[in-house]
């Protein structure tokens, strides 16, 4: 019984680093708010609970990493809109 507890705790362990965001392991990248395609952004909002839940193309509250640099290039902007 105790066994089959600590097995279970450690596969939750396990499963909760693979929903970590990349973005948090690459310090090359930045979060790059209204470049993100339906379904392709990289985290949560108030809108949604998890990332690739984007309804919208080019959302100015979904991010995405990009390469540091790259996002203004790419008609993004490197903060969310205030409201």
């Amino acid at each position: 019984m105790i066994r089959n507890t600590v097995l279970a705790a450690a596969l939750g362990s396990v499963l909760a680093l693979g929903v970590t965001p990349a973005m948090a392991a690459d310090p090359a990248s930045e979060k790059c708010f209204g470049v993100a395609h339906a379904g392709k952004n990289d985290c949560a909002t108030a809108a949604h609970a998890c990332a690739g839940q984007s309804t919208t193309d080019r959302d100015p509250r979904e991010w995405k990493a990009v390469p540091k640099g790259t996002c203004e290039k790419m008609g993004g902007r490197l903060a969310p809109p205030t409201k």
